[in-house]
């Protein structure tokens, strides 16, 4: 699978159009997704967007919700886009659909919380399965360009670069 800056990659019959799936919330990306070395390993199976805490969060794409409510103490949501994709959405502080509920694009799902307990900075953490795998879903976003991933260090004082 390989991401096109020139916009969606249909990958195969049946799997999803990457680049089309639209931004659940609008923010920075805190923290990126880091695949496991294996299935049940320690890794990152999402991306965090920094929001402020109680921000409404949007179905990226039309789907069915197939979970939605608590885990460990925790509010999270899960969507079947139909297409052999299912995004999530983890450490909510409210939800507007319940399970079975058919959402469409752009439709408030739920409301952010604070995200992962070790970060400081409030965030919605989304997450994306093709098949049951879990991928980058950046892979899935439109309008990604290189502007929104790469953090350029401040110029110096009279635009010097470095110390």
């Amino acid at each position: 699978m390989a991401l096109s800056m020139a916009g969606p990659v249909q990958v195969a019959s049946g799997a999803p159009v990457f680049g089309s799936y639209r931004w659940p919330v609008a923010g920075p990306i805190i923290r990126f997704f880091e695949p496991p070395p294996t299935p049940f390993g320690a890794g990152h199976r999402g991306i965090d967007i920094a929001v402020p805490f109680g921000t409404p969060s949007h179905a990226p794409a039309d789907g069915t919700v197939t979970f939605a409510g608590w885990i460990a103490g925790s509010m999270f949501l899960t969507i079947d886009h139909g297409d052999g994709v299912k995004t999530s959405y983890s450490w909510l502080s409210g939800l507007s659909v319940s399970k079975g509920h058919p959402v469409h694009t752009g439709e408030v799902i739920g409301f952010t919380g604070h995200g992962h307990p070790e970060v400081p900075t409030p965030h919605l953490h989304f997450s994306a399965r093709v098949n049951g795998a879990y991928v980058d879903p950046l892979l899935l976003l439109e309008g990604l360009d290189l502007v929104s991933l790469i953090r350029l260090a401040p110029l110096g004082v009279g635009g010097a670069v470095g110390p």
